[in-house]
């Protein structure tokens, strides 16, 4: 299927219900007390979608791998600073558990596409 928007992109709209997940969890009173991390984890989960978006809009598969690239990274630093927010108890167990299981999935699935890109790519040389 060819995306002509990057709404239509399940990659963008995953990362979209990903970034109100972490946004609502980050919204409670411990993480308010630790502006750092609070602000860090929001920043890294809006950088999820917007990494996808910016290099969908550049129309260019080199690019759009690259920001794929920074996007997926993104996501391993938003399970890092969800693991933090385990080990000092600003979460459950139960919740880091159903997070993670999404971002690792999200993670996965933009891999998917950075490697069909590339074989796309390579294809057409």
């Amino acid at each position: 299927m060819k995306y002509t928007k990057f709404e239509e992109l399940p990659i963008w709209q995953e990362s979209l219900k990903l970034t109100k997940i972490i946004y609502d969890l980050s919204g409670n009173p411990k993480w308010n007390k630790d502006f750092k991390l609070r602000d860090q984890i929001r920043g890294a989960i809006i950088s999820v979608s917007s990494c996808v978006v910016e290099g969908f809009e550049k129309n260019n598969n080199n690019e759009f791998i690259r920001f794929l690239r920074m996007s997926k990274g993104s996501v391993g630093e938003v399970r890092n600073q969800l693991r933090i927010g385990l080990e000092i108890g600003y979460i459950t167990q139960i919740e880091f558990d159903d997070i993670n299981q999404k971002l690792k999935k999200l993670g996965s699935d933009i891999g998917g596409l950075i490697v069909y890109l590339d074989n796309f790519r390579r294809g057409q040389k």
